[in-house]
């Protein structure tokens, strides 16, 4: 192949190629395209490659590509997309990466790369992408990188960067679609200069050290679609208006030092809103609006710890795309028959539904297994919950986890627990429970853990129970169990603690 000496394009992608990449690609002078993504590559990246001047793109992404990246790359003037993400390189980004002057995009993340971005990356002015996430890079943004007028996409998630954000962050980024610098150490006030960048969609600045009140010019971001500042030390009082955007679809505001309501009228608000997580704030109170119903295209609702009070709205009900909903660790109520549960029958998409660490008061109702048949998590625990466990439960047929501890439930385990073929985590302690342990749970085949303890069950363990193999944990503890230990048990090979 290294006689090939006209072959301008070579893509060898997605194969099992294994062994070094050849070093004899640096024969084929004519080569403006050379893709090696998906593959085994192994050892390092030829210096041979810096023969190859009329190359424009290389990729070797995703391949098992050690040492550093040679410096001989720099001399590679026509380059203009460089993408080397999902390797095993180590050490700095080499400097003469900035003589590569045509370079429009430099994708090298999820490596072990380290070390400072270098000054000279700025003079790259026709960058249009710069990704370099998932490494281990050290030292502050310089502020040249925010001076390439071209840029559409900066991401630096996940490294070690510390330092502030400049004062003139989007004045010279007029095309800037997305800022990703989540998960560093960056800290300060977001610059109000931010609202100059008119094209941005997707803003992530998460798990970082930033403090001050969220400032209001955001609301100027016409574009955005998706704002994540959770994990920061924002403070202040959350005024949602700020985030009246039409088409944001995702808000992450969770574990802030922020305070305030939701606003009544959130509906009009986040027309178009898809994800909104505003959980662990220092004090969030007020009720969930009943406009929420308005959020139609909602599919994650996370309210959890928070100080939210008054009753769970049955609006809910009609969040049809509903998928994820925790309003967990508050201060809601509902009904004695607890008929936002009922409401939330429409929704029949829900996979995960957490209301624990909440003053119910009332029963489950018998619609309870009428929820959508996708529901794989169902959490209420210490929610006051009193009567029986309705057998409608049963229905739930795609369930992995019911945690109903810490309630008033009476009455015996329905027999038609043993319908939920699927779950894997069972947890009805501490609770008022009588009756005995039924040969029903050993249809749970894919039981892990069952949690029974501090209840009034009598009887004898059932001596099937050793059949159920993948249980790995049992808690009947402080019951009224009698007769024998089963004989049985002495075969779950797996089991770690029998209490």
């Amino acid at each position: 192949m290294a006689r090939l000496h006209r072959l301008k394009y070579l893509r060898l992608s997605v194969n099992n190629f294994s062994g070094k990449v050849p070093s004899w690609f640096g024969f084929l002078h004519q080569l403006q395209f050379l893709s090696l993504k998906n593959n085994c590559f192994t050892g390092s990246i030829p210096c041979s490659f810096s023969n190859i001047s009329k190359l424009e793109t290389l990729n070797l992404n995703f391949n098992l590509i050690e040492g550093q990246i040679p410096k001989v790359i720099g001399s590679l003037i026509n380059l203009r997309e460089l993408n080397m993400r999902g390797n095993k390189l180590i050490g700095s980004i080499p400097l003469s990466l900035s003589n590569a002057s045509r370079l429009e995009t430099l994708e090298i993340s999820h490596n072990s790369l380290q070390g400072n971005i270098p000054e000279g990356i700025g003079n790259l002015h026709n960058m249009k992408v710069l990704s370099v996430q998932y490494n281990q890079l050290t030292g502050s943004i310089p502020f040249t990188v925010f001076n390439i007028s071209r840029i559409e996409n900066i991401a630096f998630t996940m490294n070690s960067l510390s330092g502030s954000l400049p004062n003139g962050l989007c004045n010279a980024l007029p095309i800037l679609k997305g800022l990703y610098l989540s998960r560093n150490k960056l800290h300060g006030h977001i610059p109000t200069s931010l609202s100059n960048c008119s094209q941005l969609q997707l803003l992530y600045l998460s798990v970082n050290d930033l403090t001050g009140e969220i400032p209001k010019e955001i609301s100027n971001l016409n574009e955005l679609e998706v704002l994540n500042l959770a994990f920061n030390r924002f403070c202040g009082s959350l005024d949602m208006e700020i985030f009246n955007i039409s088409g944001l679809k995702i808000i992450d505001l969770s574990f802030n030092n922020l305070s305030g309501s939701l606003p009544p009228n959130i509906g009009s608000i986040l027309p178009n809103i898809e994800e909104l997580y505003v959980m662990n704030f220092t004090n969030l109170i007020g009720t969930i609006p009943h406009s929420i119903s308005n959020c139609s295209k909602l599919t994650i609702l996370e309210l959890s710890h928070n100080q939210l009070t008054g009753l769970i709205p049955y609006s809910l009900g009609y969040l049809t795309h509903l998928q994820y909903l925790n309003l967990g660790g508050n201060n809601l109520t509902s009904d004695s028959s607890l008929s936002f549960l009922t409401s939330l029958t429409n929704c029949r998409n829900l996979t995960v539904l957490y209301i624990f660490l909440n003053p119910l008061n009332g029963m489950l109702p018998a619609s309870t297994g009428n929820l959508s048949t996708s529901l794989r998590k169902f959490y209420a625990v210490s929610c006051k919950i009193n009567g029986r466990i309705p057998n409608e439960v049963g229905n739930l047929s795609s369930l992995l986890d019911l945690h109903l501890s810490g309630n008033n439930l009476a009455g015996s385990i329905p027999k038609t627990i043993g319908n939920l073929r699927n779950l894997q985590r069972f947890n009805l302690s501490n609770n008022k429970l009588t009756g005995f342990v039924g040969d029903h749970i050993c249809k749970l085949q894919h039981l892990g853990a069952i949690y029974l303890g501090q209840n009034q069950l009598s009887g004898s363990l059932p001596n099937c129970l050793g059949n159920v193999t993948s249980l790995k944990e049992i808690y009947l503890d402080s019951n009224k169990l009698s007769s024998n230990i089963p004989s049985s048990l002495w075969n779950l090979k797996d089991l770690m603690f029998l209490d």
